[in-house]
């Protein structure tokens, strides 16, 4: 794994790259110092650049909370989402696994991320004794963000009612402005502790990995994704067979304390080979 200052002594090798939001662009409020000169130099050098995050909500509206940060389209050639990934294949029920789910839906997340769910034939119900699955989307705005143990009782309901659960986030945690909030996949876990059914749909799994080549054109060994999450987006790359850079100030910053070597040990006992670690999202 290469230690390198930032993206400009990588950029000449990948004709794409795929780059996750959360912990690489922006903190869920801020982009972080760097970043969007970074993406302006990518596309420059005529690289090609999609996002792809485990946000639960689609695309669309993904792009758009980074218009308002700042984060202009012009930087950029596409955006996927695990939401946006969730929202198909509720649509397309090709999956053996979303066609039997009924069509009565308990959501389990914030008001905006509904957007899941909507524009399909689906009934959306407040109780989960009224469901027939439950789609988690994280933690709503109703409780602390921070405590597992507030979410108790919810995820006890339904797994009295014997729902299956689409997580449409498999992250566990997040920094939101500096505060590490609770996130869908944290949620999941507890359910499946409860001993619910639960289907994760983004990083790590590689299926989410196809449509993003597809907008990026390239094949494989022409791409690297470029992610602060060892355990999905790192972990996510090297399922799909896609080479992987590691930004270390993100989610993983606090374990990391800046060592390098702890970095090294962390990607080995992970079974991961990122070919390069970078200290941020920057240019240099």
């Amino acid at each position: 794994m290469r230690h390198l200052p930032g993206m400009r002594a990588i950029a000449r090798e990948y004709d794409g790259f795929i780059v996750d939001l959360w912990g690489v662009l922006h903190d869920g409020v801020t982009p972080y110092p760097g970043a969007i000169e970074c993406l302006a130099r990518l596309r420059q050098a005529a690289r090609k650049v999609v996002l792809l995050s485990n946000a639960p909500r689609r695309a669309a509206a993904a792009a758009a909370a980074m218009d308002a940060m700042g984060i202009a389209g012009a930087l950029y050639d596409g955006v996927m989402t695990s939401g946006e990934a969730t929202w198909r294949m509720l649509r397309d029920r090709d999956d053996p696994w979303f066609a039997s789910l009924g069509r009565r839906v308990f959501h389990l997340g914030p008001e905006r991320d509904r957007n899941v769910i909507e524009g399909l034939d689906y009934q959306r119900v407040e109780r989960p004794a009224a469901a027939e699955f439950v789609l988690n989307t994280g933690p709503d705005d109703e409780h602390n963000p921070t405590l597992i143990e507030e979410f108790e009782p919810v995820l006890g309901a339904c797994r009295a009612a014997r729902l299956n659960m689409i997580c449409a986030n498999p992250d566990h945690v997040v920094i939101r402005g500096g505060v590490r909030v609770l996130c869908a996949g944290a949620l999941a876990d507890r359910y499946q502790e409860l001993g619910g059914v639960v289907r994760r749909v983004g990083k790590p799994d590689p299926a989410i990995y196809a449509p993003v080549l597809a907008m990026l054109g390239l094949p494989r060994e022409r791409v690297l994704a470029v992610g602060d999450a060892l355990e999905t987006d790192i972990a996510g790359a090297a399922r799909a067979s896609i080479a992987s850079a590691w930004v270390l100030g993100g989610i993983d910053a606090q374990r990391l304390d800046g060592c390098r070597e702890t970095a090294e040990e962390l990607a080995s006992r992970a079974g991961l080979s990122p070919v390069a670690a970078l200290p941020a999202f920057v240019w240099e």
